[in-house]
């Protein structure tokens, strides 16, 4: 782990096991390209420290499940760091093969589904959450089902969220809280919940 993050907001043992997961990561990147090359240069910044930022806002959750997981971020981080029960929905095989892999060597207590979000068959989550996956009205549509009544969805977003909520509220009734981004001056934090379509 780079000096510069050893004061993550989580315990050494858990910054260890985030240091052995972003070591395979490097490790897996060139064959499927997890990452972007570029990315790979920032990746504690850009990746792991921008999942962390869902920390806070899981705490008192028994579990999750992570849309779209990709190169594990937040799943794989949040499943580290948060040492809860999470299902991985990738369906992408080569990446769930990594996501299997980075559970295992991390510690970490996750399930990777390689399916289609729209065709996973897994048991409703107090919390689902998503990165840099789909807009908005899309990201409820797959989780819908997904999510336990009551519970919340929490999306890390871009600059283009404003638009995004405007869109999704055409179709889709909700409580929605904003939070600002620590690591992106454009990106936010999107607290989904009690949602349901308008039409």
């Amino acid at each position: 782990m780079p000096a510069r993050y050893e004061n993550l907001p989580v315990s050494r043992e858990t910054g260890e096991r985030l240091a052995c997961y972003a070591e395979l990561l490097q490790k897996w990147n060139p064959r499927i390209n997890l990452v972007s090359p570029r990315d790979m240069e920032n990746l504690w910044e850009r990746h792991i420290l921008d999942s962390l930022q869902l920390l806070p806002l899981l705490k008192g959750h028994k579990r999750f499940t992570d849309m779209g997981s990709g190169g594990g971020f937040p799943g794989v981080v949040l499943g580290i760091a948060a040492d809860i029960p999470g299902v991985l929905i990738e369906a992408d095989q080569r990446k769930a093969a990594f996501l299997r892999e980075a559970a295992r060597v991390s510690g970490a207590r996750l399930e990777v589904v390689a399916s289609r979000l729209e065709q996973a068959q897994v048991p409703p989550a107090p919390v689902v959450t998503a990165r840099a996956l789909a807009p908005l009205s899309r990201l409820l549509e797959w989780a819908f089902p997904l999510l336990e009544a009551g519970g919340r969805c929490l999306f890390l977003k871009g600059q283009q969220a404003g638009q995004e909520i405007r869109e999704a509220e055409q179709d889709w009734r909700m409580d929605i809280r904003t939070y600002p981004s620590q690591t992106a001056s454009d990106g936010v934090i999107l607290e989904v919940s009690n949602f349901n379509r308008v039409r």
